[in-house]
């Protein structure tokens, strides 16, 4: 170690503080980093790309004002492209593939005065609510290492746990902000559809269900770096109103008292664990007693039709994710290049027509619409952020039978076959079954957050998923720092940590 011993004391923005005292200078901080990458990474698999000289160069010349300046970070490898390192998807097809400039969220985040370190383990194409894949092997969860730190940030989401970085950033097109949030014990906010930017190579990632954001530890380092990326950049095809003043400025200011619906039901008719529900439960009784006013309900939508309708997505980009990998393998991509579960999921996307496809973003549309309504009469909308807590290491992956079939789907590339043995239902269900409450903000654009306020007794987080109005992460973001006072977890240190 470097020998700052009160590295994990602080957050992103106490850590630039500590710098501008010249009580430490970058360069120490982002030694403390990196020694702690070499420490816990073994245990974790966290981190998959060490970025140490860049991180070091960066270190040395960061002599500005930045709000985040010479705080060390870690991307997610995926989506966030920096020049010079490989973004490997997940994706041993993409393991080496070094791309030549940064993304335009990478490049705010530069400008943003964060000292980045290395690249963050995802699952393939970011497909999954847990992170285990092939190429890199399973990331595992500070809390609990046989457990996992969920998906598909899991791997930035497990370094922030343990202390590595104060935060790291995440991409979410399903949940995955929120659910590595809330199996880690940490602050996860999806900012709204267009909030930050997707350029220069995606227009629309995942037909807008996708945004960019970060994970941290405190809720104020989640609203100054939303202050530092969000607005469209050129070509952007969302532009949506900024926020009055700042997101962190807002935090001095108390929500009032807020009209609240809730409810612990999944929306596809599955389990919900007793741990979870208990989470928004309690949840519900600190709000009351803070002066918010909280009722059960719970908005009209046809919850199974939107499970349907965001696999059709699933399906459908995968499709799409195979088809890009011409341009890396110079030929058409075969079995071989992905895994097996990844050319399954391309199969059933080439299997299913357009017209299928256009009446599943119906069902986005109409769930947008719906919720426009719901938030007529209420402020926000609280749920657990999963229906379980965090599973065990392959725990998800598919049993004996499902293999079986996906070999032989596989290698007839018959996805038709997969569709018509019914099968694929009981796949939506499995894969679905531990995390229903995420993917509507994702398909209605809405921004939503994870709040950490219980553990379970075997030690293992559970969080409180609120959902917003379009474009209102300032009401989020106040209600967060309301209950980060009220009911800190700043503090509350997994096993694994330096």
């Amino acid at each position: 170690m470097s020998g700052f011993t009160e590295y994990e004391s602080y957050d992103a923005l106490g850590l630039a503080e500590l710098i501008q005292k010249k009580a430490v200078t970058p360069s120490d901080l982002c030694e403390e980093a990196i020694a702690r990458i070499e420490k816990l990474n073994p245990q974790l698999n966290a981190v998959v790309t060490t970025m140490y000289d860049q991180g070091r160069e960066t270190a040395a010349k960061a002599t500005g004002s930045e709000p985040f300046n010479g705080v060390p970070f870690l991307l997610k490898d995926l989506v966030f492209d920096y020049a010079g390192v490989p973004t490997s998807k997940g994706c041993k097809s993409f393991k080496n593939v070094v791309v030549d400039h940064d993304s335009e969220m990478v490049a705010r985040f530069k400008r943003a005065g964060v000292v980045i370190v290395g690249k963050t383990n995802t699952p393939e194409f970011g497909l999954m609510g847990v992170t285990e894949p092939e190429v890199f092997g399973p990331c595992r969860n500070p809390w609990h290492t046989d457990h996992t730190p969920g998906g598909s940030s899991g791997g930035s989401a497990s370094a922030v746990a343990a202390g590595i970085v104060p935060f790291a950033a995440g991409g979410d097109g399903g949940g995955s902000i929120r659910i590595p949030s809330a199996c880690c014990g940490l602050f996860g906010l999806k900012p709204a559809r267009g909030r930050n930017p997707s350029g220069p190579d995606h227009g629309i990632p995942w037909q807008g269900a996708v945004q960019d954001h970060v994970i941290t530890r405190s809720v104020r380092d989640s609203a100054a770096m939303l202050d530092n990326t969000q607005g469209p950049d050129p070509g952007a095809p969302f532009i949506i109103d900024p926020p009055e003043g700042g997101y962190l400025e807002a935090l001095n200011q108390d929500p009032g008292s807020l009209k609240i619906a809730f409810n612990t039901q999944s929306p596809i008719g599955t389990a919900v664990d007793p741990e979870c529900v208990q989470a928004v439960e309690k949840t519900a009784k600190l709000l009351e007693e803070l002066g918010h006013n909280v009722e059960e309900a719970r908005p009209d939508i046809d919850g199974l039709a939107l499970a349907k309708s965001y696999l059709a997505l699933y399906f459908a980009e995968m499709a799409a994710d195979i088809d890009s990998l011409e341009t890396v393998l110079g030929r058409k991509a075969g079995p071989d290049d992905v895994e097996p579960l990844t050319w399954t999921l391309g199969l059933l996307g080439r299997a299913y027509s357009s017209g299928y496809f256009v009446t599943a973003m119906r069902e986005w549309a109409l769930a947008g619409r719906r919720m426009g309504t719901f938030f007529q009469s209420y402020d926000l909308y609280l749920t657990p952020t999963t229906a379980f807590p965090p599973a065990r290491i392959g725990e998800l992956a598919p049993k004996p039978a499902e293999a079986l079939l996906m070999k032989i789907v596989n290698t007839l590339r018959a996805g038709w076959l997969l569709k018509a043995s019914g099968m694929v239902d009981q796949l939506a269900e499995r894969s679905l079954e531990r995390t229903p409450f995420t993917q509507l903000a994702n398909l209605s654009g809405l921004p939503a957050m994870s709040v950490p306020l219980h553990w379970t007794l075997d030690g293992l987080p559970c969080g409180s998923q609120f959902i917003g109005p379009f474009g209102d992460e300032t009401t989020l973001l106040q209600l967060a720092a309301q209950l980060e006072k009220a009911k800190p977890w700043f503090d509350k240190r997994p096993p694994l940590s330096a």
